[in-house]
């Protein structure tokens, strides 16, 4: 009797156990589906602003070539290193996306260059992925932690935190320093979106955050054939020991650090100059270094 009792219980749990399963390989093909080579059309507009006297930007557009490359595949990490190719020949170092299943730790941008590590508990993160964005440098950008999506054919994951400003407009602008960004990644038939539902905030210790303007963003990526990319795929392979001891040094920074503020320049260079600099020969210690310097 107590058999017969127990039995219906184990099939519920044998199928929720399939069930969580099969949702997190979907997450990963989501993520993975994001590797490859993309055309990219850049498409931002400032929509709103509650002063009536603000005069908009000028709406913003470019396009590029990008090449997305897995760099980790685990069960519960998965990593993107993104690198521009610029006229069929020249290679720079993009940004890197960062998937952590159920991670309890993200980074949150404050203003000024500095970064404060939030826990969030085990519940708060449960069934989700942290995305954590990095720069051409390996410094942090932004994260957050929500849950990929999967309905009526659509795949999707959506997120709002806080970043500094965009790089298409920190060396323009001063009249904000938050770009309060609200991601969405959509997988899409032509490749993915990443579309943005953006805050521009002007944020001043003991005072309440302003809102300057609002804007949407579409960054728009449409696959074409791996070959268009093959330089990138053979410059990552020829440089790509310099980065992944970079990137440990940073994870170790993180390790050691509640909060991380940087130094925008020293003597007279930015951070991804000084590393750009440097080949696959570099040592841990060297690159360590580097971006003491840089640390407040």
């Amino acid at each position: 009797m107590k058999r017969l009792t127990l039995l219906p219980l184990l099939l519920l749990t044998f199928s929720l156990v399939t069930y969580g399963q099969t949702k997190k390989e979907k997450d990963q093909k989501a993520i993975k589906d994001m590797c490859g080579c993309y055309e990219i059309k850049f498409k931002y507009a400032e929509t709103f602003s509650p002063d009536i006297a603000y005069e908009k930007a000028y709406d913003y557009r470019a396009h590029a070539l990008e090449w997305a490359e897995l760099i980790t595949d685990k069960d519960d990490e998965i990593s993107i290193q993104h690198l521009l190719v610029v006229n069929d020949t020249m290679i720079i170092k993009h940004w890197r996306q960062d998937w952590q299943f159920q991670n309890q730790n993200v980074f949150d941008y404050t203003a000024k260059n500095t970064w404060r590590v939030k826990e969030l508990s085990e519940e708060q993160v449960k069934g989700q992925w942290a995305q954590k964005v990095y720069q051409v440098d390996d410094s942090p950008r932004y994260s957050g932690s929500a849950t990929w999506v999967h309905v009526d054919g659509k795949r999707f994951w959506e997120n709002r935190t806080d970043a500094p400003l965009p790089r298409r407009e920190y060396s323009k602008r001063s009249d904000y320093n938050i770009l309060a960004r609200g991601n969405a990644v959509k997988l899409t038939d032509y490749g993915w979106l990443h579309e943005q539902d953006n805050d521009k905030i002007i944020r001043e210790t003991g005072k309440d955050d302003i809102l300057l303007a609002q804007e949407k963003g579409y960054n728009i990526y449409t696959k074409v054939a791996d070959e268009k990319c093959k330089v990138a795929r053979d410059w990552w392979k020829e440089n790509n020991k310099v980065w992944k001891k970079v990137k440990q040094e940073w994870d170790k920074v993180f390790a050691e650090n509640k909060e991380v503020k940087l130094k925008s320049k020293v003597d007279g260079k930015m951070l991804h100059q000084h590393l750009f600099a440097l080949d696959n020969k570099a040592s841990r210690k060297d690159i360590r270094a580097i971006i003491n310097t840089f640390l407040n």
